[in-house]
């Protein structure tokens, strides 16, 4: 699906969600535990900057199609539907529904905080699916681009041994998951770790 992620502009932002008279938000949080991306649906869901991009602003509270909308530059409609793209391959969920004038709308969030992304279950008459991979960086430099303060990005090749890979790559996913998050109301934070064997022929 060749869906357009730019050009697709509101006239105008919704700076906050409505809301009806006397609600309170619940404190809606992703599940903590880690969902494998193996089926073609879900590699195809995943495979587009822009549902990246929601799924990187859903990281943390849940948020409406307005309010996504806004804050990604792009139209109610397009961001709609790829929150629908997005829920049937079980990445996103509704976790509230509330009247507003008018009608109702839903929150929605991402149903895990991890997801990890397999080769099996996608490419496999084809070889490797780069796809969801590909989307993610196109996603994330987006948001560096966009980003109030510089970035730290830091791109290093290392001749490892596997053992020495397999001990550094522990020590980046312990060093992310160990984070500690502060309050709400601090400006969120994106933190992308890679660690990766170039192809042969790659190294000179």
């Amino acid at each position: 699906m060749d869906d357009q992620q730019r050009e697709d502009r509101p006239q105008e932002h919704e700076p906050h969600d409505p809301q009806p008279e006397g609600h309170q938000p619940e404190d809606h949080q992703p599940e903590d535990h880690e969902l494998t991306i193996e089926s073609p649906q879900q590699y195809k869901a995943l495979s587009h900057p822009l549902r990246q991009r929601l799924l990187l602003a859903l990281g943390g509270q849940p948020a409406t199609v307005g309010r996504l909308a806004a804050l990604l530059d792009s139209r109610k409609g397009t961001v709609a539907h790829h929150l629908k793209v997005l829920q049937e391959a079980g990445v996103v969920r509704i976790v509230e529904t509330r009247k507003v004038r008018g009608g109702s709308e839903h929150l929605y969030q991402r149903t895990t905080r991890r997801i990890a992304v397999t080769e099996r279950g996608a490419g496999r008459d084809t070889g490797r699916d780069a796809g969801p991979t590909t989307a993610l960086l196109k996603a994330v430099a987006e948001e560096c681009a966009d980003a109030p303060q510089e970035p730290v990005l830091v791109l290093r090749h290392l001749r490892l041994t596997a053992d020495q890979a397999a001990r550094l790559g522990a020590t980046l996913q312990a060093l992310v998951a160990e984070a500690a998050e502060a309050p709400p109301g601090e400006p969120v934070h994106g933190v992308l770790v890679a660690l990766y064997e170039q192809a042969a022929g790659r190294d000179g």
